[in-house]
């Protein structure tokens, strides 16, 4: 693998005549870079993904991976699916073999490697995703969060440069997501440059490098720390601000925060930033 930038310009999509749902959309990933998309339900963040990915050819616009567009016939998808990859948010849409091993061969095999390169690269991609212990395990007998996984080291197989994931965390619980968002951290440090679709504000500001917020049927881009600080931009997106930015404006404010340091991003970068006191823990 290796870092390549994604860039979509100018997005046309409409499902109905006479509502369009992405109207002018245009976002640059820059390679190796952490990318949260967020928006409410119903906002586009899917469609984005999905016209990103090759898997929906929009009504107007251009999807290209450094600077070569996508070309949506037979040939230009499939060199395009070798660099960028989708994984749905239901993992079952994704997980069909009887076996986990079988299930992350299924996109190396129809590449036409080797036997020994697919076994090579479904045993790299189990390790990332640390489910290795998994690999003769069917396929229904994963939790909720095992499938999430898989199905993320089937697309991994393919060695994307850039891997777009359409709500990892939505359905997992706490111990689920820190798995995952580990797997993630993997992955980047391995050659892909990830891109993950979300409406939990808090994530995107602890995790993401950069954010983009699909509103009013176009896409806003920024740095976090600035674009969830837009209580504007927010409101219009049907967003909240995250918690840590409201309680970092409110301790700066109390003169608890120097002014001229960063707002803390999650609840570490809070309590480091905090005033020591002698005798009393950060922690109480």
């Amino acid at each position: 693998m290796s870092h390549r930038s994604l860039t979509a310009d100018g997005l046309v999509v409409g499902y109905e005549r006479g509502r369009r749902v992405l109207d002018g959309a245009s976002l640059s990933i820059p390679a190796g870079r952490r990318l949260a998309v967020l928006g409410a339900n119903g906002s586009g963040k899917t469609t984005l993904l999905r016209c990103l990915s090759g898997a929906l050819r929009p009504d107007a616009g251009a999807v290209a991976v450094d600077g070569a567009l996508l070309r949506h016939t037979r040939g230009g998808l499939r060199a395009h699916r070798q660099e960028v990859q989708l994984v749905l948010q239901d993992p079952d849409d994704q997980l069909f073999s009887a076996s986990v091993a079988q299930d992350v061969s299924f996109g190396p095999l129809n590449l036409g490697l080797t036997d020994d390169e697919v076994r090579t690269r479904v045993a790299e991609a189990l390790e990332l995703l640390a489910v290795d212990g998994l690999a003769a395990r069917p396929t229904h007998q994963l939790s909720y969060g095992e499938r999430k996984r898989v199905a993320i080291a089937g697309a991994v197989a393919m060695r994307p440069c850039v891997l777009l994931l359409d709500e990892p965390t939505a359905g997992l619980d706490p111990s689920a997501v820190a798995e995952a968002l580990a797997a993630l951290t993997r992955l980047q440090a391995s050659g892909s440059t990830v891109v993950m679709s979300t409406h939990d504000v808090d994530l995107a500001l602890a995790w993401a490098d950069e954010v983009a917020v699909v509103v009013d049927r176009r896409v806003v881009q920024g740095a976090p720390a600035a674009l969830l600080a837009d209580d504007d931009l927010l409101a219009r997106a049907r967003l909240g601000r995250p918690w840590a930015l409201s309680v970092g404006t409110r301790l700066r404010a109390l003169g608890l925060l120097p002014d001229d340091a960063p707002l803390p991003r999650d609840a570490a970068a809070l309590l480091a930033a905090l005033p020591d006191r002698p005798g009393v823990s950060p922690w109480t």
